[in-house]
């Protein structure tokens, strides 16, 4: 075992995994600037792997937290607000909703299932059939997008192809996009936050990993916005699916070894 594995400041994770967290944290951000989405279902799998099963949402919300608020100051003065605040009033809503689900899912649900339903969900958002794009080109459906993607965000982590499904790019604009993305993103990982330190989660033992994670999202950040719209994202999309496909059937085959 490292010598760095006994020291707290890694969360009592060997060097290896904390560089290889880093890493993934970076290209996460990169290719959710690049192509604008995919990074954080490609996060949650990765990790899913590392860290703790109780630990794997919140801590993925964290870091995402702090890709998405960086992108989104980043591209802050192409924001479109009326479509934001409309989204985070459902956000909102759900935020009561959700302190409910999670009080019943910590009675029923055994917490080493948690990877099943993380890689059955990439699976879903890899081939399954998403929401048309643009379903929020009125109040009443940025309003219902942000509560539903919030409460499924609570229990499964991963929702950006979600949150992109309702905000949609219909307009051409990838900088607007990124903007509402990148702002609606991060209030729900916040609410996220709040919502699993008020069930008690304790972040104080991860906040050096986290903050070298959130470090390394920033960069990746600053290096997929560089990229942004040089990329042929049809064959991208394709490779993209496939490496989600076989992390998510990862995921399921380790539960299934258990």
């Amino acid at each position: 075992m490292s010598l760095f594995s006994h020291f707290s400041f890694f969360a009592g994770l060997p060097l290896t995994l904390v560089l290889l967290l880093l890493l993934c944290s970076f290209l996460a951000s990169l290719l959710t600037a690049a192509l604008g989405v995919g990074g954080g279902a490609f996060l949650i799998t990765v990790m899913a792997g590392i860290v703790p099963p109780l630990a794997l949402i919140p801590l993925h919300g964290m870091v995402q937290l702090g890709s998405n608020a960086s992108r989104a100051w980043l591209a802050r003065r192409h924001t479109q607000w009326p479509k934001v605040g409309w989204f985070l009033a459902g956000a909102l809503l759900a935020v009561v909703l959700s302190v409910l689900a999670l009080w019943w899912l910590n009675e029923r649900i055994d917490p080493g299932v948690i990877p099943l339903f993380i890689g059955l969900f990439i699976l879903w958002l890899s081939w399954g059939n998403l929401p048309p794009v643009g379903l929020g080109e009125h109040p009443l459906g940025l309003f219902s997008g942000g509560w539903l993607t919030t409460l499924a965000t609570m229990l499964v982590g991963a929702t950006g192809p979600l949150v992109s499904a309702w905000l949609g790019r219909s307009d051409g604009d990838r900088w607007q996009y990124t903007a509402n993305f990148s702002t609606c993103m991060s209030v729900q990982h916040v609410l996220k936050v709040v919502v699993f330190g008020f069930a008690g989660f304790a972040f104080q033992q991860w906040l050096p990993l986290l903050l070298m994670m959130v470090l390394a999202g920033y960069l990746g950040t600053r290096a997929g916005l560089r990229l942004m719209g040089n990329i042929p994202e049809a064959l991208f999309r394709t490779l993209f699916r496939w490496v989600l496909t076989l992390l998510a059937l990862r995921l399921i085959w380790v539960w299934y070894q258990s």
